[in-house]
């Protein structure tokens, strides 16, 4: 009977009223801490959960959430094991050029192509090609620059001399392609987890 009564109360008069009923209990000598207790929880909960939903459709709140969840990218033994995140994909933290930046896993792309942004923060310098480089994305064809990454390290793995293109038409998205994917010894996925296999695994860089 009292659940539905509580069930018929409007939602407009439902919330000022657990508000008054919050304030009065927060005030109360023994319950008042546990009440702030549950109430810094809830709003944690919350902004987590805000955070988390965002970043799927914000590249920029990428890195917030992941440091905010359990470590996606670890080396077991030889390999490098990634687990999926919630929007489906696989994502990466990768050091080049004295910045780290999260890259999306596509083997669907030729080449790895990264935004203007990060090239001017890992100061990568494009070239100035010849012939306009046009390259088809699912938004359309845009144009790009070429550049190269001295070196990339993925946890355990490095890359040398990769060839990148860039492009403000990439947002703020990164994208590791297939020029990287195919200098594994084996990359596979697993359920719900990309393995990268190294030819020759490296000491993974600290910090």
């Amino acid at each position: 009977m009292i659940l539905d009564t509580l069930a018929d109360i409007p939602l407009t008069l439902a919330i000022p009223a657990a508000l008054v009923a919050l304030l009065v209990l927060r005030r109360i000598p023994v319950i008042g801490p546990l009440v702030n207790l549950v109430t810094w929880l809830l709003i944690g909960i919350a902004l987590y959960m805000a955070i988390d939903q965002r970043s799927r459709l914000d590249p920029y709140l990428g890195p917030v959430a992941d440091w905010l969840r359990p470590q996606r990218q670890e080396v077991i033994g030889k390999e490098l094991r990634v687990r999926m995140a919630q929007d489906g994909h696989f994502w990466v933290m990768a050091r080049f050029g004295g910045t780290e930046k999260r890259l999306l896993v596509d083997s669907g792309a030729t080449i790895t192509a990264l935004s203007a942004d990060t090239a001017s923060a890992a100061g990568l310098k494009p070239r100035q090609d010849a012939f306009p480089l046009l390259i088809r994305t699912a938004n359309g064809t845009i144009n790009a620059e070429s550049a190269t990454v001295d070196e990339m390290r993925i946890g355990n793995i490095v890359a040398r001399d990769l060839e990148v293109v860039v492009s403000p038409a990439f947002g703020g998205a990164n994208v590791l392609g297939m020029n990287f994917l195919s200098r594994l010894q084996s990359w596979r996925v697993e359920g719900r987890t990309l393995i990268l296999v190294p030819h020759h695994p490296q000491p993974v860089a600290k910090g």
